[in-house]
């Protein structure tokens, strides 16, 4: 026989568990002449049986019903299936704590959050020590904290002898350009990169321009081929993070940003840089759309996750006009633009040396190059001619 708190140590529980027990009728003691309670060695099996019925996940009401009767087996498959559940999300919670320490991939995860809450994604990837400059690169390109700076390395190798570093043509700069209900004069461009638009802009217009991007090499290269072309006498640049642009408010009539805005996120942009804008002034904008009402499941599935932003052209035009902007023309990219971008980047993959070629960087173009082969058509960037 055991007393109440021989018992307790035999199982490894305590006194005020095991009276509990009794309160449920899942222990059944009895009483001595002399006021304690005693327990039989049947009592301590049931006790450990409890706890092997217990370790399988069942609750104590559960466990009480396959101790005194026949066991349920729909119970028992309700609880296995909640249990996978239960082991599923702490797989995914392990998964993503040893991503974050560097032993496994982060880039399901960061893009899930970038999509969620994409400001507080960017803050907190500032918090962990990157500048907003790389923070952004590794939202939109790396998707990894460990591998970040490996990453960029391997991807401004590949990209450092290409022109273009998106799609883009200069017919198409020239029509949005005539588009305009009248000549600049004061023009923004955002984005400028190696100042493609940028030489467009002032060989068509006399406007003078300020050339920002945050890439001073790529300003670099602006200024020398402005100059090597002898029209650089209009064109200042400045080396600035498009989402803390350092001018006055109303200080422009044209704001013009070829594929850049969906950095900081297309509405956040046209929220953001309409105070530049003076009264009336105008906003040449693009940014990638689906094309159509049902993209394929593949295609979705990919730009999906690169560009959670991403809707159709009327969902986009709806947006635009919430903002606060009249829509004064829009048209799609050339095929041409596309060409101009996919073409030499697929020769550049082809030249690259190992280990380059199999970096995680030149994975990523080659999936990008597949989806554009695949799927192009129920995509494309659309061009935006809007007034404020």
């Amino acid at each position: 026989m055991y007393r109440i708190t021989e018992l307790a140590n035999a199982v490894g529980l305590t006194r005020t568990t095991l009276l509990y027990y009794e309160k449920q009728q899942l222990l059944q003691g009895r009483r001595l002449d002399n006021g304690y309670r005693v327990y039989s060695d049947q009592d301590l099996q049931r006790l450990k049986l409890l706890q092997r019925l217990q370790a399988a996940g069942l609750t104590l009401k559960e466990c009480k019903a396959c101790l005194d009767a026949k066991i349920d087996r729909q119970l028992l498959r309700q609880r296995l299936a909640q249990l996978d559940e239960e082991i599923a999300a702490k797989q995914q919670s392990r998964t993503l704590l040893a991503a974050l320490l560097g032993e496994g991939e982060q880039s399901s995860w960061h893009q899930q959050v970038s999509q969620q809450a994409p400001d507080a994604h960017l803050n907190w990837l500032m918090q962990q020590g990157f500048d907003e400059k790389e923070a952004l690169r590794l939202k939109w390109l790396s998707k990894d904290m460990n591998d970040h700076e490996r990453y960029m390395a391997d991807f401004m190798e590949i990209f450092e002898t290409l022109t273009r570093w998106g799609p883009g043509d200069s017919n198409d700069t020239l029509t949005a350009l005539q588009l305009l209900p009248q000549p600049p004069k004061h023009i923004l461009e955002i984005g400028c990169g190696n100042g493609l638009a940028t030489a467009v802009l002032a060989k068509h217009s006399e406007a003078t321009i300020t050339a920002v991007d945050n890439e001073e090499p790529a300003l670099e290269r602006l200024k020398q081929s402005l100059a090597a072309q002898q029209i650089i006498g209009r064109v200042q640049t400045q080396c600035a993070s498009m989402t803390e642009l350092p001018f006055a408010a109303s200080s422009f009539d044209l704001i013009w940003s070829e594929g850049s805005a969906y950095i900081m996120g297309f509405i956040k942009a046209l929220q953001q840089w309409r105070s530049l804008l003076k009264d009336d002034g105008i906003m040449v904008v693009s940014d990638m759309v689906w094309l159509t009402d049902k993209p394929s499941p593949a295609a979705k599935q990919h730009l999906g996750s690169d560009y959670p932003d991403m809707c159709n052209l009327q969902q986009r035009l709806q947006q635009i006009n919430a903002a606060g902007y009249q829509l004064l023309a829009h048209f799609s990219l050339s095929e041409q633009a596309w060409r101009n971008y996919y073409q030499p980047l697929e020769q550049r993959l082809n030249e690259v040396p190992e280990p380059l070629a199999n970096s995680k960087a030149a994975a990523d173009i080659r999936k990008e190059l597949a989806v554009y082969h695949q799927f192009i058509g129920e995509y494309g960037y659309q061009m935006f001619i809007l007034k404020r």
